[in-house]
């Protein structure tokens, strides 16, 4: 594995404050928040949330965050309305909750937002966003081969990732972008120089930042009282809108 599977750090963190601007549309039986920008867009985005889902506010913030610098946000529920509540209970059952939304589970749901965006939307060119369980399926979806035999997104971009395996990483066929906290036993440091390693044999752009001070779930749950925590929280988001900028924007 290039990263471990999620453990309870995955749903550890803070709350944070504002009122979401973006709606929730269906997309067959997937309920689904739509971040639209103001005027002009530049490109568009799947993103691709950890545990807490599409409906934790702090994800709903960022992909408003994603719309106010001109990128067409979506981001699926992934998890059929059940995702791990914030700072879960100590008796809850990981391992059953991976098996639930397993791999199988999850693909047909991300081809049929595909799908809907490529036809409804009229999207021909994607980057993906991918937080902690999120990111797997950034590096699957950078695998994928479409018509024109590139990978599936344009750009990839994933903060603390959990379970991306080796072959995964090796295979991705555009460029990705990692965030990584100093503190993770998700992504430590083996595995964070293995995936240099790998990324460096693929010959696709990549860029690995890592942050001091945080631990895994930064970019998403940091304390914002904490001035590391806020300062790396908001440099994680803008390396992914210049990646994107850079790899995405038209």
């Amino acid at each position: 594995m290039a990263s471990h599977p999620p453990q309870q750090c995955c749903t550890v963190g803070v709350r944070h404050e504002g009122t979401p601007t973006g709606k929730m549309i269906k997309i067959g039986n997937i309920e689904t928040y739509v971040a639209t920008p103001e005027g002009t867009t530049v490109g568009t985005i799947l993103f691709l949330t950890d545990v807490l889902g599409h409906s934790f506010p702090n994800a709903q913030l960022m992909a408003d965050q994603f719309a106010a610098n001109k990128y067409l946000t979506v981001m699926p529920d992934l998890f059929d309305g059940s995702p791990i509540p914030l700072n879960r209970p100590p008796d809850f059952d990981m391992g059953a909750f991976r098996a639930k939304h397993e791999v199988a589970n999850q693909l047909p749901k991300i081809a049929a937002v595909h799908e809907y965006m490529r036809k409804e939307m009229g999207v021909k060119k994607m980057g993906a966003v991918g937080y902690c369980w999120g990111g797997k399926y950034v590096a699957k979806g950078l695998n994928a081969a479409d018509k024109e035999g590139g990978g599936l997104y344009a750009a990839g971009f994933t903060a603390h990732p959990s379970f991306i395996s080796e072959e995964e990483l090796s295979g991705i066929q555009g460029p990705l972008s990692i965030a990584a906290a100093e503190t993770d036993a998700i992504f430590p440091p083996d595995k964070r120089h293995t995936s240099e390693a790998i990324l460096k044999e693929t010959g696709q752009h990549y860029q690995i930042n890592l942050f001091s001070g945080v631990q895994h779930g930064f970019a998403v749950r940091a304390d914002l009282s904490s001035p590391a925590a806020k300062f790396a929280k908001e440099q994680a988001f803008y390396q992914a809108i210049q990646w994107f900028d850079h790899h995405l924007k038209e």
